[in-house]
């Protein structure tokens, strides 16, 4: 009788095994996304507080579900084991930050690279080298130290980086195609390369505006210095009785 009833158990016990070992898995992915978001959060703080200037629009991240994590499996013949899954399968966790222009999406990379010290394992520039159909965005693979309970576990993060031109075509690029399987018509095709290639183009001029701005409002700035400067300077200056009262007042 006892024998039976361990055998009963033990798929049970088994179970309990395997759900733990998913549920530490997925864990993992998200927190190391929640890590991730936390820093750029940091950025864009430091960026709206101590600077002029924020180069991050807005940014998303998801974990695939287990559903899509198994069919990848299946399509791509990986044996069921965790840590197969680990190695060959390194978009479980993605992350896109969107950008304002394409220097910033440089400028971010050195950041997460530099002041976050995240290593960077690959590198897809697919804006200087787009996709045949017009796809452009920076895909770095990185890996993330998440902290449990057990150990410190690597947890590799897709992070795709792109201007909001980039993301707008992207984005109905796939709803269009969406579920769609079968061949596209090349006169399709080349109209989808030429609408990317139009957002290029955009994306070029809005920075080269942004830079002539920049440099008008240097100029700007620097006149309005040295009109202060050269008004302190004259000897005839003085300030008003009212703010002098003022100043010691305060004291």
């Amino acid at each position: 009788m006892e024998t039976n009833l361990t055998k009963v158990n033990y798929p049970i016990e088994q179970f309990k095994k395997l759900k733990t070992e998913v549920t530490r898995f997925m864990m993992m992915y998200q927190f190391a996304l929640n890590e991730l978001e936390t820093k750029i959060e940091i950025l864009k703080e430091e960026f709206q507080f101590l600077h002029d200037y924020n180069p991050i629009e807005h940014t998303k991240s998801r974990v695939k579900t287990l559903e899509s994590i198994i069919n990848k499996v299946n399509r791509k013949g990986i044996p069921f084991s965790i840590e197969d899954i680990k190695m060959h399968i390194k978009d479980i966790a993605g992350l896109r930050i969107t950008c304002s222009f394409i220097s910033d999406i440089y400028h971010i990379r050195d950041m997460l690279q530099n002041q976050f010290g995240l290593r960077i394992n690959e590198v897809k520039d697919y804006i200087e080298n787009p996709k045949p159909n017009g796809y452009r965005s920076l895909h770095l693979l990185v890996e993330v130290p998440v902290f449990m309970s057990d150990g410190t576990e690597n947890v590799c993060v897709e992070i795709q980086i792109r201007t909001i031109a980039m993301d707008f075509w992207a984005s109905l690029e796939h709803k269009i195609f969406y579920k769609y399987t079968q061949g596209v018509p090349a006169m399709l095709l080349q109209e989808l390369k030429e609408a990317a290639d139009s957002a290029n183009r955009l994306d070029k001029q809005m920075e080269r505006l942004h830079r002539e701005i920049s440099v008008i409002k240097e100029n700007q700035a620097e006149d309005e210095d040295s009109e202060i400067t050269r008004l302190l300077q004259n000897p005839s200056f003085q300030l008003p009785s009212s703010l002098l009262e003022l100043g010691r007042s305060s004291e």
